[in-house]
């Protein structure tokens, strides 16, 4: 059974800023295959679904994203899933908006979502899929700018980016980690 997990913020007030690309992702993977996130437990709306005849949970926890962890990590324990077979996609600063990039482990870097899952897995070593959102300009504080929509110039390579991360969730499914990076890391 594999678990993708789409962090954000819940409400309409966080719906599109650039914290919320993990959800945006979960919402496009799930529209893509007709799913719904329709099951509400975990303090997260999720949805199990086969793929290639397998189990594939989608979760979006609704615990805000400082405490993302205690979502995941009750689903986790309920379903009995593996470690490795968990992927975790987020925004990350230290991309430019349209680019994403898959990691098999490391750091929060800063991201107190994901502080809070290596808290609750007491491990860094989960799958990440990152999604760029630039870093702010001039005196813009990173809570601004994480809690800020997307400016016009970005919005096409955001959706872009958004695209890519949906079809690498969907090679996961199929694919191994390593295959999927080799294809969707490119410079």
């Amino acid at each position: 059974m594999k678990c993708i997990v789409g962090l954000g913020n819940p409400g309409k007030k966080y719906e599109q800023t650039r914290h919320n690309v993990g959800f945006m992702v979960i919402d496009e993977l799930a529209a893509k295959n007709g799913w719904s996130l329709n099951q509400k437990k975990f303090s997260g709306m999720y949805t199990m679904e086969r793929v290639n005849g397998e189990k594939v949970i989608l979760l979006k926890p609704q615990t805000y994203m400082n405490l993302s962890g205690e979502s995941l990590r009750p689903l986790m324990d309920y379903f009995d899933i593996e470690l490795e077979d968990v992927l975790v996609i987020y925004d990350d600063l230290d991309l430019p908006p349209g680019k994403i990039r898959l990691r098999k482990k490391g750091g929060h870097g800063g991201h107190n979502g994901i502080r809070s899952i290596i808290a609750q897995l007491g491990t860094k070593e989960f799958k990440r899929l990152r999604i760029g959102v630039g870093r702010p300009e001039g005196s813009k504080s990173v809570i601004d700018h994480v809690l800020g929509s997307f400016t016009s110039e970005e919005k096409d390579a955001v959706r872009e980016s958004i695209q890519q991360a949906t079809n690498a969730c969907g090679a996961w499914t199929t694919y191994s980690f390593n295959e999927v990076m080799n294809d969707y890391n490119v410079k």
